[in-house]
Formats: structure tokens, C-alpha cells, sequence
């Protein structure tokens, strides 16, 4: 699955359909007094995450599937460093059989332009066999509703 590159719009808070809030922590900051860009990326997989548990009812640790990263990028636009209150916008970019592709902006709370906004993909599995498989209906429904 190719990765889906930003537009403009990407960086904008009307582009996302649900938000999660995200507290910076002292160790987020890198020695350039910064959150460190490895760092975007747990915001990501954390809202994304928490969307497909609480809105999709992804079991992460007893259900059958699991979704794993196969692809990730981030643009950065403006610094962000603790202590700052932030918001990750998820939205779904392309849903296809087993992979889903996301779009998320990191925001500063409360501000109309993302500093910066990120492609994530997921591919379903099944935890024993470890192969691709059909996203869950419950779960296809919820990544439905933010696409």
C-alpha cells in the first residue's frame, strides 16, 4: 500500500473527524529543548489505538486480530515542547480488505493548524498465524464513521 502524501488541508483541524488529548511529559523533550520527532509517532499509534479499542472494540490483548504497523511518516511544520497541552486528529485516508491507512495531525489544544500531520497503516492479523486478515466487521464500521 503506497503511503498517502500530505496536501495542505492535511495540516488543518476541519480535515480530522475525532480528537484525543495528549499531556506532553518532561521526557518527550529532546537536548534542542523539543518533543523529539521519534516521539510523534507513539502519539500516533496511542490515538489511533485508543479509537480502535474504545470505538471498535479491538481486543489488544485476548481478541484473535491485532493490527500492526507496516507504514509510517510524519511532516512537521512548527515545534511542540513540554509542557504543552496537545491533540491528536485521527481520520481514515483509505480502507481497504486487511489494511487501513490514517491520516493525524498533532495540534497545540485548541489551534486551527497541526504542527504537524502524519500517515500511519495498520494491517490486521491473526495473532497465531500471523497473517493478514479481513478487518473485523466491528472494527470496519468504526473506521468507517472517521473516513
Amino acid at each position: 500500500m503506497s503511503e498517502q502524501a500530505p496536501t495542505p488541508e492535511t495540516f488543518t483541524r476541519d480535515h480530522y473527524r475525532v480528537f484525543y488529548p495528549i499531556t506532553t511529559r518532561w521526557h518527550d523533550n529532546d537536548i534542542y529543548g523539543h518533543v523529539n520527532n521519534v516521539t510523534y509517532y507513539g502519539y500516533f499509534d496511542s490515538a489511533v489505538n485508543r479509537y480502535l479499542i474504545e470505538e471498535g472494540g479491538l481486543d489488544i490483548h485476548g481478541g484473535e486480530v491485532v493490527a500492526f504497523v507496516v507504514n509510517s511518516s510524519c511532516d512537521y511544520r512548527a515545534p511542540l515542547a513540554f509542557p504543552q497541552q496537545l491533540e491528536a486528529g485521527v481520520r481514515v485516508e483509505k480502507l481497504g480488505n486487511s489494511s487501513v491507512v490514517y491520516r493525524v495531525g498533532i495540534f497545540r489544544s485548541g489551534e486551527p493548524e497541526a504542527a504537524a500531520s502524519g500517515s500511519f497503516t495498520h494491517v490486521f492479523v491473526e495473532k497465531t498465524e500471523n497473517r493478514s486478515v479481513p478487518i473485523p466487521e466491528k472494527i470496519r464500521q468504526a473506521l468507517t464513521r472517521i473516513g
